[in-house]
């Protein structure tokens, strides 16, 4: 039995979703049915491939990443406990920005409250402290896509025992390939090394939203309800996550497995009223299969 499936900093809120953990967990490691629907399954393992993918890319370039994958995906991912819940958390987010697109209109173009939704600065005019935090912030989002617009995990939204852990087990597979070479073992080991010390100075979404939340001070509270208003989830994850201290997949976590009941507690810290929470009740409400504390019969 797998007694815990997310990273660190992702505490599973209820029974449900540990259970989803747990069964992604187990499909990870030896791929087979369960409760997660198709759509689900195929998200979570599709971010883990191109997840492991990168990060071979960056230990070593002759790595051939699709046998890399081809030999994991039938024996299981060494690592699967640990990806599960930064896979579930990323998919679970595309699938809830995806319905919000389709399922909704487009929201209406609200009156100017925050550098956030303001037009762009006219050519030649600087931009704000705001606006260039806010643009620092939609960059590392968009880094969490490959370049077809799939959701991925970007190696900078890492934890980095995450990201160790996954380097070392991608080396020892390259290593069993070797055959005894110690020269390219040698360099193997350096390539480990230097991937380490690059990936502890990058900086990704979480770091990104914290400035963006730290720059906007008291109007943090505009950003949010404009980021609700136009559906904006991943503003809002990330103005949240900043006034929890918390990290953008928790947080993100936290709010997809969240009754509607305990939203208003939950974003206190961002002063949000009951009417500006209304679109972020009903967008999460009709996000289909949804793990939440009150389901039943998923011990």
């Amino acid at each position: 039995m797998i007694d815990s499936v997310s990273s660190p900093g992702i505490d599973p809120p209820s029974p449900t979703l540990s259970a989803r953990l747990r069964e992604l967990a187990g499909y990870l490691a030896a791929p087979a049915a369960g409760r997660l629907t198709e759509e689900q399954r195929a998200l979570s393992l599709s971010i883990a491939r191109r997840l492991v993918v990168d990060v071979a890319a960056r230990l070593h370039p002759g790595i051939d990443p699709g046998g890399l994958w081809s030999e994991w995906v039938r024996g299981g991912l060494p690592c699967a406990a640990r990806l599960a819940g930064i896979c579930f958390a990323r998919a679970e987010e595309h699938r809830w920005r995806e319905q919000s697109a389709l399922r909704t209109s487009p929201p209406p173009i609200l009156a100017e409250t925050d550098g956030a939704i303001a037009d762009p600065p006219a050519v030649g005019e600087p931009m704000s402290d705001v606006d260039r935090a806010y643009l620092a912030l939609q960059i590392a989002d968009r880094r969490r896509f490959d370049a077809l617009g799939n959701p991925a995990l970007a190696v900078a939204d890492l934890d980095g025992e995450i990201f160790r852990t996954l380097l070392l087990d991608i080396a020892s597979w390259r290593l069993s390939a070797l055959s005894g070479d110690t020269a390219r073992a040698a360099e193997l080991g350096d390539a480990v090394r230097v991937a380490t010390e690059r990936h502890a100075d990058e900086r990704g979404i979480e770091h990104a939203g914290q400035a963006y939340y730290e720059i906007l001070g008291s109007a943090s509270a505009d950003a949010a309800a404009a980021a609700i208003a136009r559906h904006n989830w991943p503003t809002l994850i990330a103005l949240a996550a900043a006034a929890h201290r918390r990290s953008y997949g928790d947080m993100a976590m936290t709010l997809l497995t969240a009754e509607s009941a305990a939203l208003p507690s939950l974003l206190a810290p961002l002063r949000l009223d009951h009417a500006a929470l209304a679109p972020l009740e009903a967008s999460l409400t009709m996000l289909p299969a949804r793990a939440v504390a009150d389901a039943s019969g998923d011990e």
